[in-house]
């Protein structure tokens, strides 16, 4: 099963997002061409994941491709009670991730905008440092194999790897296209998201997070 947009109750404005899909560890190969059109339609990568980055749609997605918007109407859900884990093994329950706010990103190293969006993150994990806590998870389907070398090579001093290989958080946020970020509150509760790329050191991103950051 791909699932090329939002859920029926998502803003119809999603679709026109530079986000790709994110395709399942079922799906089919009579359905990639289908994927492809799609994606083309919306603006992000040219194919599903694969076993390696794409360089020809990275190098052409600069901040043109950071248009994204923030949505308020999954104001209130509560955090996915989700574990992921990171090359060396450890656990992390997004569930129990309570008494400060966390910014939840899901990208992969095969999305244009995701790649575009990391080193944002990681300055704005250093600078919201012990206020928010900035959790980027991979939906890369290979897990560790794809994301040790990009984070080797990228050298961020603040992100972690965590990795969500089965792409389990995804499909409880109810969605199919990466990026997706969400600002939950310190009781766990969503704030807002953006789904596509966003410029996070613009001052309309800061702004979103200092409700919660102070």
């Amino acid at each position: 099963m791909i699932a090329l947009g939002p859920a029926a109750n998502r803003p119809p404005h999603i679709w026109l997002e530079p986000a790709v899909a994110i395709v399942s560890p079922l799906s089919s190969k009579t359905a990639l061409p289908l994927l492809a059109g799609a994606l083309l339609a919306l603006g992000g990568c040219d194919k599903g994941p694969s076993t390696e980055a794409q360089p020809a749609a990275v190098a052409r997605a600069g901040k043109e491709s950071l248009t994204g918007t923030i949505d308020r109407s999954f104001a209130g859900e509560l955090m996915p009670a989700v574990n992921v884990t990171d090359p060396a093994g450890r656990q992390l329950n997004l569930g129990a991730l309570q008494g400060k706010p966390v910014l939840v990103n899901l990208w992969a190293t095969w999305c244009a905008p995701c790649v575009t969006e990391m080193p944002l993150l990681d300055e704005l994990a250093g600078e919201l440092a012990g206020k928010v806590r900035v959790v980027t998870i991979s939906q890369d389907l290979t897990g560790a194999a794809a994301v040790q070398p990009f984070f080797a090579k990228e050298k961020f001093a603040h992100l972690e790897p965590w990795l969500d290989p089965e792409t389990a958080l995804a499909e409880k946020l109810g969605g199919g296209v990466l990026p997706v970020t969400v600002l939950y509150d310190a009781s766990g509760r969503e704030v807002w998201r953006v789904v596509g790329g966003y410029d996070w050191a613009s001052p309309a991103a800061r702004g979103a997070i200092d409700e919660e950051a102070g």
